[in-house]
């Protein structure tokens, strides 16, 4: 399919986030109107946007009534909990949703993403199965075997995410991916737990006017099911990237649309074993905002909007380091900021949300090096030197 879009663009941003925030940067810098939406008021996207909106996105009235105020061009979900259907409606009304409509129903739940990769793509994923209640979560758990991982279909960033060890552990697991759901349903996936080598993100950007590209390889290390630290380019052999490569097109193929998706794999020592998709940038991604010449949310602009992406190329080794906060707080300061960065090559993103609890992501550390390891251990000692106050 052959677009082309005239600048500026009027982008309604569902979710605002740091991701969110670093993608209106992206989409401003080019002139673009920018509408940032979220269920709370001072997301950090809403910081940086034209004009923001605070609504219920699984409404489907709230949602009517903001489309209908401002009319855009393009919606681009930055999270999983939104009201799906009605994007559909948007769309037909010839409102561009990104990826599509169809891609976002599908990615904004688990189940509906590996239904699509196992069973009608034959993509090799870990074995799994659903559970609404804690009864069937421990008849499919014994199923499955043990350790296993449970999640919630419907969630970010993987909170509620955990792993199951022993059938005495299986009530905790529910309880804790109950709370940790987002959305209106109560389910979860249990997941056979993959001995990995090395758990990579593949950068995937898939073009209305050009063919499918990718960013190189970005490792991750994860605690509590969420990102601790990233980096690029991840070590895996040319075959098992190729490999990778393959499947996020017949994945994302699949999908339609256009932007960038976030495909993550197991690499064990003889399989890439497909793990999931976020259908935006991700979160393990922020490595490009140091990485790369073009970072991923420049890239997921410009696949939108249609422009021409002639080369990625990647500066040097790099790393990227979550800055947590320790405990729940409304006054959020920061000390160690000058520390951090009086090393080279040091850069340190603080996302301005307005509240912290404990583990909340506030910030991220970034770190090129002349290895890879370099760069994580730069990147690590810089995120240890900020302290939130």
């Amino acid at each position: 399919m052959t677009k082309s879009f005239k600048l500026p663009q009027k982008i309604m941003l569902l979710g605002s986030g740091e991701l969110g925030k670093e993608f209106v940067i992206a989409a401003q810098r080019l002139g673009n109107f920018v509408i940032a939406v979220d269920r709370y008021k001072d997301a950090p996207a809403m910081q940086v946007a034209d004009c923001c909106e605070v609504i219920s996105m699984l409404s489907a009235d709230d949602l009517e009534a903001i489309v209908s105020k401002y009319q855009p061009d393009f919606i681009v979900p930055e999270i999983e909990a939104i009201r799906t259907e009605k994007l559909a409606e948007f769309e037909q009304r010839g409102i561009t949703v990104i990826p599509t409509a169809a891609a976002t129903n599908y990615t904004m739940n688990r189940d509906r993403i590996r239904e699509l990769a196992h069973t009608e793509l034959g993509v090799r994923t870990a074995k799994y199965g659903y559970a609404s209640s804690l009864n069937e979560l421990i008849n499919i758990s014994n199923q499955i075997g043990f350790p296993n991982v449970v999640k919630p279909v419907m969630s970010s960033s993987g909170k509620g995410q955990s792993i199951v060890k022993d059938k005495q552990d299986v009530a905790k697991a529910w309880d804790y991916a109950c709370s940790g759901s987002r959305g209106d349903t109560q389910r979860v996936i249990i997941e056979e737990f993959i001995d990995f080598e090395i758990e990579i993100t593949l950068l995937t950007i898939k073009q209305w006017n050009s063919p499918t590209i990718f960013c190189s390889p970005i490792g991750h290390r994860q605690e509590r099911g969420d990102y601790q630290e990233s980096w690029q380019p991840a070590e895996i052999s040319e075959k098992m990237t190729l490999k990778a490569q393959e499947i996020a097109i017949k994945v994302t193929d699949a999908l339609g649309g256009a932007g960038i998706f976030g495909v993550e794999f197991f690499i064990t020592k003889n399989e890439v074993i497909f793990s999931e998709l976020s259908p935006r940038p991700h979160d393990t991604g922020m490595v490009t905002l140091i990485s790369q010449n073009l970072n991923e949310f420049e890239l997921h602009l410009r696949a939108i909007l249609g422009l021409p992406i002639p080369n990625i190329e990647q500066f040097a080794p790099s790393a990227s380091a979550v800055i947590l906060a320790s405990e729940k707080s409304d006054n959020i300061s920061y000390t160690g900021v000058a520390e951090a960065l009086a090393e080279k090559d040091i850069d340190i993103k603080l996302f301005g949300k307005p509240s912290a609890h404990k583990y909340r992501r506030m910030g991220v550390a970034l770190a090129k090096g002349s290895s890879v390891q370099e760069a994580r251990e730069k990147a690590k000692v810089a995120a240890d030197k900020i302290n939130i106050v």
